[in-house]
C-alpha cells in the first residue's frame, strides 16, 4: 500500500488529568467561539506529550484546524479518565486506546468511536535475542511480565498462549510497573514482556539485541482511536466532520514531511525527546504511516475507517478472557463518520 495514502482521517484527542471531576464547562467543552469565528473544541490525549502524537500537533501549528473552523486546546489524562470525561460531557474529543473504550463501554461508559486512527494495536511480546524464545510456544515453563492482569497485555498473552496450545498454567506471569517492566526484561528479571511494540525499538536503539511477535497476529485490537460523546455525533456531526478533515491532512502532511513533522513534534510539544529526532522519525515512517494509519480497510474505506467486525472480534476476545462480562454489538460503538 502506498505511504502517500491519503483518506478521511479523524481527529486525535487531548487533555487533562484533572477533569474526571470538572463540570463540562469547566473542562472547555465546545460551547464557547474561538478567534474569528471559530469553534472552540477540547482534544485529550492519552499520557502526555510525545511525539508520536505528530499529526495533531501537525494540525494545529500547519493551521488546518483553524481552517475547518475550529480553535483546538489539547490537555493530557489516563484513558480512564479520558472516556469517563468524553461520556461525562466534559472534553469534546478523545484519545485513548481502543481497547479501554470497549471495557468502559460494557461497564455503561458509552462513547462513539468516530475514527479508528490506529488499524492495529500497538502491543508485541518481546524477548532477549539470547533468550531462546521466538515464538509464544517458547514461554512454557518461563517468567513473563505484564503490568496488570486487568490489562489489555494480558489479554494478548493469553491469546498468543491459546494458539499456541501452551496453558496459561505453565507460565509464570509477574506483573510489574510501567516504568520497571523494560528493564525487568533487560536485566533478566523476566524473560519476555507484553508491551507496546513502539519499545522494540528504543531498545536497538540503545544496542540490546531484542526479537518482538506482534500481539495482533494473535489478538485483533486497536491502539490509539478518536472518540466522542454519543450525543455531541448525534447533534453536532458538523464538528467531528471539520475535526476529521484537519486530521487527515495533519496525518498526510506527517505522511508527506516526516522528518520536518519529527521535529516540529519535539521541538514544540515534547521537549523531552530532544535528541531522539532519528529513532523516532523512523518508527513514525516506517510503524505509524505503514502498519497503524494504514491498511487494507483504509485502502478501500479511507483513513479512519473502523471495520465492525474487527471490533466485534476484539470485544469477544475481552469477553472471552473475562475482562468484561457481556458481549455487545460493535455497531452500537463504532460510528464511521465522514
Amino acid at each position: 500500500m502506498s505511504r502517500r495514502r491519503f483518506g478521511a482521517l479523524t481527529a486525535v484527542v487531548a487533555t487533562a488529568a484533572a477533569l474526571v471531576a470538572c463540570s463540562p464547562a469547566d473542562a472547555g467543552s465546545s460551547s464557547s467561539s474561538g478567534e474569528g469565528g471559530t469553534k472552540k473544541v477540547t482534544m485529550q490525549i492519552d499520557g502526555s506529550a510525545v511525539p508520536y502524537y505528530a499529526p495533531l500537533y501537525a494540525a494545529q501549528k500547519q493551521g488546518f484546524f483553524k481552517n475547518h473552523g475550529l480553535e483546538v486546546e489539547f490537555t493530557y489524562a489516563q484513558g480512564a479518565d479520558i472516556v469517563q470525561n468524553v461520556a461525562a460531557g466534559n472534553v469534546d474529543f478523545g484519545f485513548p486506546n481502543g481497547d479501554s473504550v470497549i471495557t468502559a463501554y460494557a461497564k455503561g461508559i458509552k462513547t462513539n468511536v468516530v475514527h479508528t486512527t490506529y488499524q492495529q494495536g500497538i502491543g508485541a511480546l518481546l524477548f532477549r535475542d539470547d533468550s531462546g524464545i521466538k515464538t509464544p510456544a517458547d514461554l512454557k515453563g518461563r517468567k513473563v511480565g505484564v503490568t496488570d492482569l486487568g490489562s489489555a497485555n494480558y489479554a494478548q498473552l493469553q491469546a498468543m498462549l491459546a494458539k499456541e496450545n501452551v496453558p496459561l498454567s505453565e507460565v509464570q506471569v509477574e506483573t510489574i510497573g510501567t516504568g520497571a517492566i523494560v528493564d525487568a526484561m533487560k536485566n533478566g528479571q523476566v524473560d519476555a514482556i507484553v508491551f507496546s511494540r513502539l519499545r522494540y525499538y528504543a531498545l536497538l536503539q540503545a544496542g540490546v539485541g531484542v526479537g518482538q511477535v506482534l500481539s495482533d497476529e494473535y489478538l485483533p485490537s486497536f491502539g490509539n482511536i478518536v472518540i466522542a460523546n454519543p450525543e455531541k455525533v448525534n447533534s453536532d456531526a458538523e464538528t467531528v466532520k471539520s475535526f476529521n478533515a484537519a486530521l487527515n491532512e495533519g496525518i498526510q502532511y506527517v505522511i508527506d514531511n516526516v522528518g520536518e513533522a519529527t521535529r516540529m513534534a519535539i521541538k514544540d510539544y515534547a521537549p523531552t525527546f530532544e535528541g531522539q529526532e532519528a529513532q523516532i522519525e523512523l518508527i513514525l515512517d516506517d510503524v505509524f504511516a505503514l502498519t497503524l494509519w494504514q491498511s487494507a480497510d483504509t485502502e478501500e474505506h479511507g483513513l479512519g475507517y473502523g471495520n465492525v467486525d474487527r471490533w466485534n472480534e476484539s470485544i469477544k476476545a475481552q469477553v472471552g478472557f473475562k475482562l468484561i462480562d457481556n458481549e455487545f454489538n460493535a455497531d452500537e460503538m463504532v460510528k464511521n463518520v465522514r
